[in-house]
């Protein structure tokens, strides 16, 4: 019950960003594909799951399409067989946000209706990636629960949606890299300030407040509970300009194996904004072999 629940609420996200984000494809013209940049790939494959047209996710997808949700079937066969789930529920997704780092597009989104899979809206970050052919190959993601009161008076999406500076692209990769390993890692944590904003820092996760001393208040609430997490490993980085999204390992709630989304905005080299995703990593009853990490 829980793979069938998952892969409609992730075919519901996929449908939400293919409906506002997709571009249709002449079934004519077979180098239409050839001539789309990875977004607008992603978007058309994601409009084709919208409509359940098996045709065009065929000639989008390769057949061994790898899936790291842990609870969806991966090859793109069970994924085409598991759609018609979607005209028996309500649940669909709205995409917040998209981006592009060379073979990887990753999104932001909202999902809706998802009483099926225990809360009425969850928040996602999901990544795609296209290979060398043009064809959508992988997928990955991070969903949890949408909080309505939160510490800042925050959504847990809301803020800029669109990226700038992109000359700044790398140059903010490494910003995000440098406080994952000092900050949340614990090498340097005493180097909090030069990667963090004293005068602007908007927090979207629904325990923290803004700021700095928002951060130190919910680590010394955390630590005097004796649930402080503890990342262990960066698994991927990938940005566009003043957005870097860093996907790492950790473990939480009693050493627990968690999943850490982190989306980061910069401004003037500084860290300005902070969205995250927190999803502990199932043992039992997966899908498959492939892991929720595997870059």
């Amino acid at each position: 019950m829980k793979k069938a629940i998952t892969v409609f609420l992730l075919a519901g996200i996929l449908a939400s960003c293919g409906m506002s984000q997709s571009k249709s494809i002449d079934e004519d013209d077979s180098s239409t594909e050839k001539t789309m940049n990875n977004k607008e790939i992603v978007g058309t494959f994601l409009g084709a799951v919208a409509k359940q047209d098996a045709e065009t996710m065929r000639k989008l997808a390769n057949a061994d399409y790898i899936q790291h949700n842990p609870s969806v079937p991966t090859g793109l066969e069970s994924f085409i067989g598991l759609l018609p789930v979607l005209k028996e529920n309500g649940t669909y997704a709205e995409n917040v946000r998209m981006f592009q780092d060379g073979d990887f597009v990753f999104m932001h989104n909202i999902w809706k209706n998802a009483k099926p899979f225990g809360a009425d809206e969850m928040v996602a970050f999901d990544i795609i990636r296209v290979d060398e052919n043009g064809k959508v190959a992988e997928h990955w993601d991070a969903m949890t629960v949408l909080v309505k009161e939160t510490a800042s008076g925050r959504s847990q999406t809301d803020g800029p949606t669109i990226s700038e500076d992109f000359d700044k692209t790398e140059a903010n990769k490494k910003l995000a890299i440098s406080l994952v390993e000092d900050v949340l890692m614990g090498k340097n944590p005493e180097k909090i300030g030069e990667y963090i904003s004293s005068e602007e820092y908007h927090q979207h996760n629904p325990q923290i407040k803004d700021g700095l001393t928002g951060i130190v208040e919910a680590v010394e609430y955390l630590s005097s509970q004796g649930n402080m997490f503890k990342y262990t490993r960066i698994h991927k980085v990938l940005g566009e300009g003043n957005f870097v999204l860093t996907v790492s390992e950790g473990e939480w709630n009693g050493g627990k194996k968690h999943v850490f989304y982190d989306l980061f905005r910069m401004k003037n080299d500084k860290i300005v904004e902070h969205w995250d995703v927190i999803q502990e990593i199932p043992t039992e009853g997966l899908a498959h072999t492939n892991g929720m990490f595997g870059f």
